[in-house]
């Protein structure tokens, strides 16, 4: 009977950070969500459909993934421009822009709503000169979207950042010597490398956007059917002590942000191991 040689790690101490790293995911992750799950189903199946089956619901559901999609979207060209100039280019106040970048994360939510809706509404900065073009966005699905763009943009930015400057500039400059063209050079040249990035900073942004609510709750105006938010329908329901109706509602949303990420991710994934491949 031969000996069995078990190598140990180079790295030791892997049994006690698992353990912990086990333990601290269970605490604040999976004990959290199987609550939610076993208050949704406490009163049962039928009543579970029922809470999420409502138009009023539905409605909600609509309008929180419609815009949070549309503003990660967004977020997802412009941050990839926003990126770009500021690593690529030099001028005057670079540093003063690219640390302006990071102001979402810093202010608190209900600050930047309060802003947002100052200007965009029907006597704001801005929106006393929409409004007579007949442009309404406070108070319409057209301001969160704007919430939700402010709010999402660093994600992008600053996951795409890094890569842009990583990248050598050699192979673009060979490209454009041999005639290929600036639109030639980004598609083949460029874009392969950056689609990683720009997925998660997508992913981070969109994820962020569908569970937002101090930055939303201002703009939107709150109104059911037309401008409601799925987490502020949660907060409804607990405000009217409807616990396994809210607990429905998050349980719903967590499920369809888990496969949405997922989806996010298995393409993510895909794209990396073609470029592996290649």
């Amino acid at each position: 009977m031969g000996l069995r040689i078990v190598q140990k790690s180079v790295l030791p101490g892997f049994g006690l950070t698992m353990g912990f790293t086990i333990l601290y995911l269970s605490v604040i992750v999976l004990i959290p969500l199987t609550t939610i799950f076993l208050k949704a189903t406490g009163s049962g199946w039928i009543h579970l459909w029922e809470a999420v089956s409502n138009e009023r619901v539905l409605a909600s559901f609509r309008i929180s993934l419609t815009a949070s999609l549309a503003a990660a979207l967004v977020n997802t060209v412009f941050g990839l421009l926003v990126a770009w100039v500021l690593v690529r280019y030099s001028f005057p106040g670079k540093r003063l822009i690219d640390g302006l970048i990071d102001l979402p994360f810093a202010l608190p939510t209900a600050v930047a709503g309060i802003s947002l809706t100052a200007i965009y509404s029907q006597n704001g900065w801005v929106g006393q000169y929409l409004e007579p073009l007949g442009i309404k966005i406070a108070y319409t699905p057209i301001g969160i979207t704007v919430a939700l763009i402010f709010i999402g943009l660093p994600f992008v930015v600053r996951t795409v950042q890094p890569v842009l400057q990583d990248m050598q500039k050699d192979v673009e400059e060979a490209a454009v010597i041999l005639g290929a063209k600036r639109w030639l050079t980004f598609r083949k040249i460029l874009l392969p490398e950056l689609l990683p990035p720009l997925l998660t900073g997508f992913a981070l942004a969109f994820s962020r956007s569908i569970g937002e609510y101090g930055s939303v709750v201002f703009i939107s105006g709150n109104m059911p059917m037309r401008t409601e938010i799925v987490p502020l329908l949660i907060m409804t329901k607990l405000e009217q002590y409807d616990y396994s109706g809210a607990a429905a509602v998050a349980l719903l949303m967590l499920l369809l942000s888990f496969i949405l990420l997922l989806l996010i991710n298995v393409l993510q994934w895909q794209t990396q191991r073609r470029l592996i491949a290649k």
